[in-house]
């Protein structure tokens, strides 16, 4: 664990006490790119096999993610739940990035986020595809998303800027007060609310959220947005 004394290296800030939880579902063609990546960097990383039909959980292992399974498709909040209950079994864990497996998260910016968590010393750091102009989001996204922010902003409390991002990092304290119940994409207001009903402190961060070919492919954009709907009107 990085102690007050250390010198964390500057190109991956409290690698020795930073946890990497990666929901996985059916990423097979993308995920080991992902996972050997990050690990270059961030070496402590643990997917969650969320009852993937593919061999996703195996080449996560092989790129040397440890991998917790659930035994039938759950959900991402689920996946997150399990994902970080794992990282407090660490005693060394600072923090945890959730961190998404389809290849759309920057290393670089969580990189980024570690440090001003720490050097801010705040419970959280968010990140924001609306704070700098790299993010080039459809239409029908963005609408989405402005929806999903007024909303966020309205019942929580907490004012943001792009409350459905899935790239945050989340300290120890946070980690362990925040309660996820929402299995699926409800998850991400309800960590949300919770950083408000807990007076957590946080700070949003620039980020690229980078929609490839192969996540347009799959439909990843819009299904997004149609959950995010789904989420706002049932909650």
């Amino acid at each position: 664990m990085s102690d007050a004394g250390s010198t964390p290296s500057a190109d991956a800030p409290y690698a020795d006490s930073t946890w990497f939880v990666v929901p996985l579902f059916n990423e097979g063609a993308v995920v080991g790119d992902v996972i050997r990546d990050l690990r270059t960097r961030y070496p402590l990383v643990v997917c969650v096999d969320d009852g993937s039909s593919d061999d996703s959980a195996q080449i996560a292992r092989d790129a040397g993610a440890a991998v917790v399974r659930h035994p039938y498709n759950m959900g991402q909040g689920a996946a997150l739940k399990t994902g970080i209950d794992y990282a407090l079994r660490d005693p060394a864990m600072r923090q945890i990035v959730t961190f998404d497996s389809d290849g759309q998260h920057q290393v670089d910016d969580a990189a980024q986020m570690i440090a001003l968590r720490e050097q801010e010393q705040v419970d959280v750091v968010l990140g924001s595809r609306f704070l700098d102009a790299r993010t080039k989001p459809g239409l029908i996204k963005r609408l989405v998303l402005w929806g999903a922010v007024h909303y966020s902003n309205l019942t929580s409390g907490v004012r943001l800027t792009d409350a459905h991002n899935g790239l945050r990092v989340l300290g120890r304290h946070a980690c362990e007060v925040i309660t996820i119940e929402q299995n699926r994409m409800a998850h991400a207001s309800e960590i949300v609310e919770e950083i408000g009903r807990h007076e957590l402190t946080v700070r949003e961060h620039p980020v690229h959220i980078l929609y490839t070919d192969y996540s347009r492919s799959k439909g990843q954009s819009v299904l997004n947005s149609v959950n995010i709907v789904i989420d706002m009107l049932f909650r």
